[in-house]
Formats: structure tokens, C-alpha cells, sequence
């Protein structure tokens, strides 16, 4: 095609990246520094102690969340990554996952929840969010790779942008389908709107929101894995290897570790968006009670 007709988006995007980049290189050298620090401290407190400490951390936290199933299907895949010799890489990806989620997840529900009360922002929100989900996700590591060079803080920025948008999403929605009734109970009652948040809303959409905060954490799981390109590290890194040398032994075993975490988190995630079975029975134990 003539040049005459050619729009030069990339390069205008390019300038605004650099001039972005060069403009606010101590906001981006303060996000480094606290990233990796963060990194760093929770990655030292899985991998210092030793593997069966951490095993059985993860399987009081699935027992507690959804019984013995989880946590004895916890326990062995757990103890299968121990045996593939994953655990390092394993507990590398966990941290990233973790602090990446965590972030997201308190960007997403506030946003959500400003979407929710105010259609200008939704409407600003929305078409943003569409254009985060739908760009590739190699896309992501590209300015977050100049911004923060080599290294886990690459991923865990590119995971925060890429995964956050479902919990965005699913925030509003439930924040949104709750019974338009009986929020005005609550303000026939007087009510203040931080109270009808706290004590109606919030807790009526509790199952969409975890739902958004479900998906939040299978994305930044997913994205990590990416970000192992740019030299992030654990099992993202142990593909890319595996990809390079074609080495098809370390990509099932990385693989396998990767299924592994994934099906813990989205079990024990996903149990939280409804009453546990304990809670459930002492609720009905105290009702009984009531009524006699």
C-alpha cells in the first residue's frame, strides 16, 4: 500500500510510551522497587520452609474452605509437584500469582463498585475494559518489559492489567442485580448508601464478585505463565525452557505443576462465593435453637 495512505499509529504510540516512560521514571522505578520487594518476601516465605509445612498450610485452607475432598485432593497434588521436582518453580509462579491477584482484585472492586453506582463511569469503564480483554496478551509485555526491564516485575504489572477486568465486570454486575426493592428498604429504613453497600449489596453479590475474583486469579495465573518470556521465572520460565530445547519431559512436568495450582486455586476461590458446609450447619443448628 502507498505510504500516503498508511496511518502511523505504532509510531505515534511508541513516542507516547517513551514519553510516558522517560516522563515518570521515578514512579515506575518506585513501582520496581515495592513490586520486587514484595515479591521477594512473600517468594522467601513459601520456598524457606520446608515443602510439608507449606502442603499442609494449603490443605487446613482447602479443608476449611470445602471439606476433606479438597483438601486430601490438595494434599496429593501437592505432593505430586514435590515429586516432578517443580516445587521451587511452583512456589515462584504461586507468589506471582498471589501478588498479582491481590492487586488486581483491589483496583477491580472498588472500580466495580464506582461503575455500579454511576452510569458515566460505567460507560467510561466498559469500552476500556474491552479493549484490556481483548488485546493479545504478549501485547502487555512489551511496554511493561521497557517500563520495569527483566524480571518477575514485568510479569506481575502485565498480569495486573490483563486480569483485572473480569473482576471489574463482575463486581458491577452483582452489585447491579441486586433486588432494586430491597435497596429501598433499606432506605425507607433510613439507611446511609455506605450502610446499604456494606449490609445489602455487597453481600447479596457476594457469589458475582467472587466469581470476578475467581476469574481474576485463573487469568493472572495464565498471564504469569506468558510473563515467563521476559524472565519471570517459575514455571512460566521451566515452559519457556522446555519450548526452546524442546524438551517435552520438563513441558509436561512445568504443565502438570501449572493444572495442578490452577485446579487448587479456582476450588478453593470458588468455595467461598457460598456458605461452607460448617458455617451452613452451626446457621441452621442456631436456628433450630431459636425456634424451640
Amino acid at each position: 500500500m502507498n505510504d500516503l495512505f498508511r496511518l502511523p499509529l505504532g509510531d505515534v504510540v511508541e513516542s507516547a510510551v517513551r514519553w510516558i516512560i522517560k516522563t515518570f521514571s521515578w514512579l515506575f522505578d518506585g513501582i520496581s522497587v515495592a513490586f520486587r520487594a514484595l515479591y521477594d518476601g512473600l517468594d522467601t516465605v513459601l520456598s524457606s520452609p520446608p515443602f510439608w509445612v507449606i502442603i499442609a498450610v494449603f490443605v487446613a485452607l482447602a479443608f476449611f474452605a470445602k471439606g476433606w475432598k479438597l483438601a486430601l485432593g490438595t494434599a496429593i497434588g501437592l505432593l505430586l509437584i514435590v515429586t516432578i521436582d517443580q516445587w521451587d518453580a511452583a512456589m515462584d509462579t504461586l507468589a506471582l500469582v498471589i501478588i498479582a491477584a491481590v492487586i488486581a482484585v483491589a483496583i477491580a472492586l472498588p472500580l466495580g463498585i464506582w461503575a455500579a453506582r454511576s452510569d458515566r463511569v460505567s460507560a467510561v469503564v466498559r469500552p476500556v475494559l474491552d479493549f484490556l480483554q481483548t488485546m493479545p496478551a504478549f501485547v502487555y509485555l512489551i511496554p511493561a518489559l521497557i517500563m520495569f526491564s527483566v524480571g518477575p516485575v514485568p510479569g506481575i504489572v502485565a498480569t495486573i492489567v490483563f486480569a483485572m477486568s473480569p473482576g471489574v465486570r463482575l463486581t458491577e454486575l452483582g452489585i447491579r442485580g441486586v433486588d432494586t426493592e430491597v435497596v429501598e428498604a433499606g432506605h425507607a429504613f433510613g439507611a446511609s448508601p455506605g450502610r446499604i453497600l456494606r449490609q445489602i449489596q455487597l453481600p447479596l453479590a457476594l457469589p458475582s464478585i467472587m466469581a470476578g475474583v475467581n476469574q481474576v486469579i485463573m487469568l493472572s495465573l495464565s498471564m504469569v505463565v506468558i510473563a515467563g518470556m521476559v524472565g519471570a521465572g517459575g514455571l512460566g520460565g521451566q515452559i519457556v525452557q522446555a519450548l526452546s530445547r524442546i524438551d517435552i519431559a520438563l513441558g509436561v512436568e512445568a504443565g502438570l505443576a501449572v493444572v495442578i495450582i490452577a485446579m487448587i486455586l479456582d476450588r478453593v476461590t470458588s468455595s467461598f462465593a457460598g456458605p461452607r458446609p460448617k458455617r451452613a450447619l452451626l446457621g441452621r443448628r442456631r436456628e433450630l435453637a431459636r425456634a424451640a
